[in-house]
């Protein structure tokens, strides 16, 4: 089902997604209304479920995880056994961060947020159990880069606009 959302909502919505920490008033100045329907309507996003919530925005490497890491694991198996048994396996490791179920080529992507020695003393098993994976490969953000998305400064996407049908009562007079 597509959301009725009208202008205001997605400049909300993306004013959020890059500080949702900012106060009512300085939201509604920068989408170009006032404080009180600025609120109703961040309120009716939430409740809509639009908005899931807010989240802190951790610097990993000042927290003294130097690795950031990416891990494309193939399962030997697609049964649901061996799904559940290595979501289970990942859910486990205090390392892994983020864990994506994908369709195609990869089954899974594992982000991993670590120190050196916690990465180095589990690299060769945190993916998973041998018997569950038929491949594993890795990268890894180098030092010098930052973590953050890159897709942070992106636009929410216009809303649809439909065009209303030609009125069918009107006719041309005949000359």
């Amino acid at each position: 089902m597509l959301a009725r959302l009208d202008d205001i909502d997605w400049k909300i919505l993306r004013e959020l997604q890059g500080d949702g920490r900012m106060t009512n008033v300085e939201l509604a100045r920068r989408v170009g209304i006032s404080a009180p329907p600025c609120l109703r309507r961040v309120r009716a996003l939430e409740e809509a479920g639009f908005i899931k919530g807010y989240r802190a925005l951790l610097d990993g490497k000042a927290l003294g995880f130097e690795v950031t890491a990416f891990a494309m694991v193939h399962l030997s198996s697609q049964a649901e056994a061996d799904l559940t048994a290595f979501e289970e396996f990942v859910r486990a490791q205090p390392i892994v961060r983020e864990c994506w179920m994908l369709s195609g080529e990869i089954d899974f992507v594992l982000k991993y947020v670590a120190d050196t020695a916690q990465f180095e003393g589990c690299r060769d098993g945190a993916a998973g159990d041998a018997e569950l994976t038929s491949r594993v490969r890795w990268w890894l953000l180098p030092p010098t880069r930052s973590a953050k998305p890159c897709d942070r400064n992106r636009q929410a996407p216009p809303p649809l606009r439909v065009r209303p049908r030609p009125s069918s009562h009107r006719r041309r007079r005949m000359p």
